[in-house]
């Protein structure tokens, strides 16, 4: 890559792409584990070399991805063909966010038995949903995340596809009503003046509910790919 100029950085979901003039793209996907450091030349990097992944090196700036398990060079005329990329659902961050289709790849038939809790952190469906906003969305709406997709009425999944997009953007955007938004902390519970710390429910196991005090549980959820999820047995129901 050396010479060419970097034309555009774009997040497609959970993945970012730096796009070359030369036609080459490169993806990193930071999963829990990674991330990207900006420093001056010559500056030292908080991070040892030996856990760098990828270093750009521009007029004036160095970016270095750490500890990044998915750093990948391809074509961009390719990106449509790419399995993780081709495959990605409706970007909640993307101007042209289309909610309608993100609905549909919600109910379609083969996710009919797939927990809702499940679904929303398919990537397929819609992109961008993690962990913590998967535990949060499903407390703001009261809808246990064990419930199957057809269990779920289409108003509440329309708006648990809209509370997605609007907490996103809000952290995208460093948005709180009524405090301000320092760092890269995910925040859930802005303007909430009875929830003093940022999330609901996330990482809150036995801690009492912000709604109706009954202590938060949390059990690992799916098959694919595990992940803790957190709820309310009173809010949202005990699992089955």
């Amino acid at each position: 890559m050396i010479g060419h100029e970097i034309t555009a950085v774009e997040s497609v979901g959970k993945n970012l792409l730096i796009r070359f003039d030369n036609g080459l793209e490169l993806r990193t996907h930071l999963r829990m584990k990674g991330s990207w450091h900006r420093y001056r030349p010559g500056e030292r990097w908080r991070r040892p070399p030996s856990r760098a992944r990828l270093v750009l090196e521009v007029p004036g700036a160095v970016a270095v991805c750490f500890d990044a398990p998915v750093v990948e060079l391809l074509e961009q005329r390719a990106e449509g063909l790419h399995p993780p990329l081709g495959g990605l659902g409706p970007d909640l961050l993307g101007p042209e966010f289309d909610d309608a289709e993100a609905l549909r790849r919600l109910q379609d038939p083969s996710r009919a038995a797939t927990t809702i809790g499940e679904a929303l952190l398919d990537q397929r469906v819609m992109a961008g949903v993690g962990n913590v906003y998967r535990s949060e969305l499903l407390w703001l709406e009261r809808v246990s995340p064990f419930a199957t997709v057809s269990e779920v009425d289409d108003e509440t999944l329309g708006r648990l596809i809209a509370g997605a997009r609007r907490l996103l953007i809000a952290n995208v955007a460093d948005v709180r009503v009524g405090a301000a938004k320092r760092g890269p902390e995910r925040v859930t519970t802005a303007g909430d003046r009875g929830a003093p710390g940022p999330l609901y429910v996330y990482r809150r196991t036995g801690r009492p509910c912000r709604r109706c005090g009954t202590p938060i549980r949390s059990t690992s959820l799916g098959h694919e790919l595990p992940r803790t999820v957190y709820w309310c047995p009173s809010c949202q129901g005990a699992p089955p």
